[in-house]
């Protein structure tokens, strides 16, 4: 199940769409089902480096700690290949 939370006064109208859509492409990536929860959120950054915002993507496996990936920008704007390597580590350690 993915489950999208988003900050009030998002930048765009399509924040949902995009955090779905993010977190279809982090599961494919990842290669969890259902049982997985997949969070998107993008939170107030202060590094003049983010613009402004960051993604963090929250994985919640059964029977595992919560695994995080943080992307220093906004959700509207992480590609496919951020988002890849972002998540690396977490491929990397369920392995």
């Amino acid at each position: 199940m993915a489950r999208l939370f988003f900050r009030r006064g998002a930048t765009t109208e399509a924040a949902p769409d995009a955090a779905r859509e993010l977190a279809d492409k982090a599961r494919a990536l990842l290669g969890v089902g259902e049982e997985t929860t997949v969070s998107i959120t993008e939170i107030a950054c202060g590094d003049p480096a983010c613009g402004g915002a960051e993604t963090v993507v929250l994985v919640m496996r059964p029977g595992r700690r919560t695994e995080a990936a943080k992307l220093y920008r906004p959700l509207a704007t992480v590609s496919d290949e951020e988002l890849r390597e972002a998540l690396q580590p977490l491929l990397d350690a369920g392995t």
